[in-house]
Parts: C-alpha cells; structure tokens; sequence
C-alpha cells in the first residue's frame, strides 16, 4: 500500500464523519460539494472532518482509486463509503443521513 493510500485510510479510520470535497466548509469549491455540506450539517453534522482535494492533489488522484468511486464530493461515515452529492442529498431527504449522522458522532 501507497504512502498516500495510507493515508487516506488513516483520514477514513480517524474520524466518524469525513467529506473529501472540493474546497472547504466556509468556501466551497464547486456546487456539489457545497450541497453535500449543506445537507451533512442540516442533518445535524456538527464535528465534520473535511479533506479539501484541491490542496491535496496525491490525494485527489488516489482517492477515486481507493474507493471505487470516479467524483468528488466523497463521503464516508464509520469508515464505509456513503457517496457523492446525489446520495447525500438523497439520505437527507429521505432522513436517513440525520440517524447516520447522530449514530457517527455519538461514537
């Protein structure tokens, strides 16, 4: 395993709630990143550990590989890979995401 896979797992392992997104929580870098996070705090995400791909470019060309996932925004709860943006927002419509959420930062 790479240094950067290790990495990336290290990030996945350390918090219950991690969004590698395109920018940061204050000043998204693109539109979907900026709805994953809008619907990860509306369902109460309040300890949201973010890794911003575009100052991480080793992790950026890695992570797609790592998790057999091709865009970003990526999220990962409890070390699982929930989705992009249109997963996202879909749990949280559904009120799924608030209970994932709630389950992941009681840990």
């Amino acid at each position: 395993m790479s240094s950067v896979e290790e990495r990336i797992r290290a990030e996945i392992e350390g918090h219950p709630i991690v969004l590698f997104m395109k920018g940061t929580v204050q000043y998204p870098m693109c539109g979907f990143s900026s709805r994953a996070v809008q619907a990860l705090q509306a369902a109460g995400a309040d300890h949201l550990h973010t890794v911003n791909v575009l100052d991480e470019p080793e992790i950026r060309a890695n992570l797609p590989r790592y998790s057999d996932w091709p865009t970003f925004p990526q999220l990962f709860i409890h070390g699982e890979l929930i989705g992009g943006c249109d997963i996202t927002v879909e749990l949280a419509e559904s009120g799924e995401l608030a209970r994932l959420v709630a389950d992941a930062q009681k840990a």
